[in-house]
């Protein structure tokens, strides 16, 4: 039974960043209760909290607060939080379903499987090794997307200025 409370959320995103140059950034979110370690099920996830990582730092962008949910196969409450997750390339969380995995998916979104004892910095910080050294399919798949989008922006940009082939 699906409730006015059930549909609640509660959001916090910056709507600016400070990005000096070209650099790479993906974003990458984390269902988490505490901020400090993955231990939610997508399905129910209480909390999601959303960095930009380049290969050198992270910071926090965002953060996602949503009303208490039961595991009870309603997919109603999936669509929310897959757009709130939007322009994120994964998801870190401690379980999730086939039909959340399939919606992820769906929006370019790589759902990622991991233990409640991995401590969202420790995660960070081996995103952004991954990021300076590749290897790690889902995130060399973001950079080359970004890559691709950052490629076509500069030819939109020198064809406003006047510049032709």
């Amino acid at each position: 039974m699906a409730s006015d409370n059930a549909m609640s959320s509660r959001r916090l995103q910056l709507v600016w960043s400070i990005k000096q140059g070209p650099q790479t950034v993906i974003k990458v979110a984390f269902a988490s209760t505490d901020r400090t370690r993955v231990n939610q099920h997508f399905g129910a996830a209480e909390g999601f909290a959303i960095y930009e990582v380049t290969p050198d730092k992270a910071t926090l962008i965002g953060i996602g607060e949503f009303a208490e949910e039961a595991m009870d196969g309603n997919e109603d409450k999936l669509v929310s939080k897959v757009d709130f997750l939007t322009g994120c390339a994964a998801v870190y969380v401690m379980a999730i379903g086939a039909s959340a995995i399939k919606k992820l998916m769906a929006a370019g979104i790589q759902p990622i499987r991991v233990n409640e004892v991995d401590a969202i910095d420790d995660l960070l910080l081996d995103i952004s090794r991954a990021m300076r050294e590749g290897g790690v399919p889902w995130i060399d798949r973001a950079i080359a997307v970004q890559e691709k989008a950052k490629s076509a922006d500069r030819f939109s940009t020198m064809e406003e200025e006047g510049w032709q082939g």
